[in-house]
């Protein structure tokens, strides 16, 4: 199943239309998913689903841009979903696996109620690239890490990229 990853990634930087910062903001996402994944053990089949979610988690972006003008969580979630559900329709995975990917896409700015270590690293991962994008400040960091990270390699990872100012008080 881990080659299907090669295709999704593909088809999904097909489905972006060359907007280059979607595509690289997908690649980071996932780059981060996979090692933290990795580094916390995540059996094959919930790395796999983590993996696709993270390839695709804002399918919804570009519609979002052309129908609200903006890139909002709620919007992204809500159109995402079946979104994901096409997109999902000629991979190869199992229905249980493509059904909880869709999930995750529909809950990937939701930071409660998280169901999961799949749901709880794309939450991670997301973070760690989209404070790097936003230029969040090391205050707005260190409220995320102490808010809602909870994985040993996703803390390790913020705290080295963002300094000992994010650690816990």
């Amino acid at each position: 199943m881990l080659e299907n990853i090669s295709v999704i990634v593909q088809k999904m930087i097909a489905v972006s239309g060359g907007n280059l910062h979607d595509i690289s903001h997908f690649m980071k996402v996932y780059a981060f998913s996979r090692i933290i994944g990795l580094q916390e053990g995540l059996p094959e089949t919930t790395q796999i689903t983590l993996e696709a979610a993270a390839v695709i988690h804002d399918i919804a972006c570009p519609l979002c841009r052309e129908k609200y003008g903006d890139t909002n969580g709620k919007h992204q979630e809500q159109e995402g979903i079946p979104l994901a559900q096409n997109f999902l329709s000629e991979v190869a995975l199992p229905e249980e696996i493509k059904e909880r990917i869709v999930y995750l896409v529909g809950r990937h700015h939701t930071y409660t109620d998280v169901d999961g270590m799949d749901y709880q690293i794309l939450l991670e991962a997301d973070f760690l690239v989209n404070a790097d994008e936003s230029h969040m400040s090391v205050d707005t960091v260190k409220a995320a890490r102490n808010r809602f990270f909870k994985t040993t390699s996703g803390i390790r990872l913020l705290e080295s990229m963002y300094g000992k100012a994010t650690r816990k008080a």
